[in-house]
C-alpha cells in the first residue's frame, strides 16, 4: 500500500508541494480561518489547515529525499531525521552546557548557541502528523509517527532544553472550577 497526501482528502490542499519547511515549522506562525463559512465549501479549523500543511510538507519532504521514499516504507528513522531536518528552521535558543546562560531562561546577553525548534512545536506537529497518517488511509499499527523512538526521542529534546534554557515543561494540571464560597448561589427568582 503506496500512502501518498490524497487530492480527493480534506487534508489534502492540492499545493502541488508549494508549502515550505518554514511554513509549518512554527505552528504559533500560522494564521487562523475562519469559523463562518461560504455555502459551497466548510472552511477549516486552524488545527485542520495546519495538520494539511505539515502532512503535504511531510509528502513533499518524502519526494525529495534520495532516494525517493513512499510513505508505505517510511519508518520511525525517517520520521526522527526529518525532524532533525527541521531543527535548521528553529527559533528558540538552546544554550550549550560550555555555554555561561546554560540553565537561565533570560540570559542577559547574545551567545553563539544554536537555534532549534521548540519541544512543544515537535511535539504538536508529530501529533498533527501521526492523526492524518491515519486520516490518510494508514493503519495505527504501523504509524511512523506514534513508534517508540518517536516519543523517546520527544522526550530527549523537552528534558534537554528544559534544562538548557532553565523552563520546566511540567503538564499543567486544570484547575477545578469552584463556586465562590463567599456567597451562595442565589435561589431562583420567583414569577
Amino acid at each position: 500500500m503506496d500512502l501518498i497526501p490524497n487530492p480527493d482528502s480534506p487534508h489534502s490542499d492540492n499545493s502541488g508541494g508549494h508549502s515550505s519547511p518554514q511554513q509549518f515549522a512554527s505552528s504559533s506562525s500560522s494564521t487562523g480561518t475562519s469559523t463562518g463559512g461560504s455555502s459551497s465549501s466548510p472552511s477549516l479549523s486552524r488545527y485542520e489547515s495546519q495538520k494539511r500543511r505539515d502532512w503535504n510538507t511531510f509528502g513533499q519532504y518524502l519526494k525529495n529525499h534520495r532516494p525517493p521514499l513512499s510513505l508505505a516504507r517510511c519508518s520511525d528513522a525517517h520520521v526522527l531525521e526529518f525532524l532533525r531536518y527541521l531543527d535548521q528552521f528553529g527559533k528558540t535558543k538552546v544554550h550549550t552546557q560550555m555555554c555561561p546562560f546554560f540553565g537561565h531562561p533570560s540570559p542577559p546577553a547574545p551567545c553563539p548557541c544554536p537555534l532549534r525548534q521548540a519541544w512543544g512545536s515537535l511535539d504538536a506537529l508529530v501529533g498533527r502528523l501521526r492523526a492524518a497518517y491515519e486520516e490518510n488511509g494508514g493503519k495505527p499499527e504501523s504509524n511512523p509517527f506514534g513508534a517508540p523512538a518517536v516519543r523517546l526521542y520527544l522526550r530527549e529534546v523537552r528534558d534537554l532544553q528544559s534544562k538548557a534554557r532553565g523552563v520546566s515543561y511540567e503538564k499543567k494540571k486544570r484547575k477545578k472550577p469552584q463556586q465562590d464560597r463567599r456567597h451562595p448561589p442565589l435561589p431562583p427568582a420567583a414569577t
